[in-house]
């Protein structure tokens, strides 16, 4: 069965992740820096150093066919999917090869704006959103 690898540096759906992924018998790899601290006994941890895209490209280098990839980050994500992954997003959607360059397009004007001093704030992570991640994680693990 593939795994369940998580982008650990800030996402917001770890504990849900890992209920789910034990009710499935999925292995969890949580790959995060060192400014944060995981510990689970059934789960395993990669900490790398700090540095521009050291977890990402770590969980990558752990990522085979099919293995399902938790992250918010567009770029990662299509790595991933370059990999055959199935990548969710923790916002409770999935990157898909029809999606994803849209994604990056969004991403790409987006840096343009913040460049410019136009910033949008970020709203406030909503129950929803949790119960849209752990129904689209549990139909993915079901359909395996």
């Amino acid at each position: 069965m593939p795994k369940i690898l998580i982008d650990g540096d800030g996402c917001p759906v770890v504990e849900e992740t890992i209920e789910i992924a034990r009710a499935y018998e999925t292995e969890v790899v949580i790959v995060c820096d060192t400014s944060h601290f995981f510990s689970y006994d059934d789960v395993k941890v990669i900490v790398v150093d700090k540095g521009k895209d050291v977890a990402d490209f770590t969980l990558l280098r752990n990522t085979e066919n099919n293995d399902i990839i938790i992250t918010q980050d567009y770029g990662l994500a299509a790595l991933a999917l370059a990999k055959g992954a199935i990548v969710l997003s923790q916002m409770g959607f999935a990157y898909t090869k029809d999606n994803i360059d849209n994604l990056l397009a969004q991403r790409h004007q987006s840096y343009h704006q913040r460049k410019h001093g136009h910033y949008a704030h970020a709203k406030k992570r909503t129950h929803k959103e949790d119960e849209a991640f752990c129904e689209l994680l549990e139909d993915v693990l079901s359909s395996m």
